[in-house]
């Protein structure tokens, strides 16, 4: 039980050590006529807080972009779903003839071949004359 009680102490004492470690030298510890301020430090502090800066700007416009694509997907959703379903059309059905009709049909076509064939025969025949 006791042993449970001394790991978190012990833990406890490293990350305070650790913490200590990275806070600035007490005033009394300082050298004399050394600056106040580390000026690296400074200045990769300074960096590290523009470059979280930026991430941050990057992330907000990231989710802004985000945001207006998922708008614009709604809207066009909502107006998909708004429009008018096309009427369906039935196919139509197919002209019904009676066999006078058709008879009558076939004949025409059989009188529109001869005829077609006739004057193919003329061209023909002009076509193969002796020339003079």
């Amino acid at each position: 039980m006791k042993r449970l009680l001394i790991l978190p102490a012990l833990f406890g004492l490293t990350v305070t050590g650790a913490a200590q470690a990275q806070t600035p030298p007490p005033a009394w510890q300082v050298r004399p006529g050394a600056p106040a301020i580390d000026a690296q430090r400074y200045r990769a502090d300074q960096n590290r807080m523009e470059m979280d800066r930026l991430r941050l700007q990057a992330d907000q416009r990231r989710l802004e972009a985000q945001l207006g694509q998922m708008e614009a997907q709604i809207a066009r959703d909502r107006i998909v779903s708004a429009r008018q379903p096309e009427p369906v059309q039935p196919a139509p059905l197919p002209a019904l003839r009676t066999p006078e009709q058709e008879r009558a049909m076939r004949q025409a076509a059989e009188q529109r071949r001869r005829s077609d064939a006739e004057a193919v025969g003329q061209i023909d025949s002009w076509l193969d004359r002796p020339l003079p």
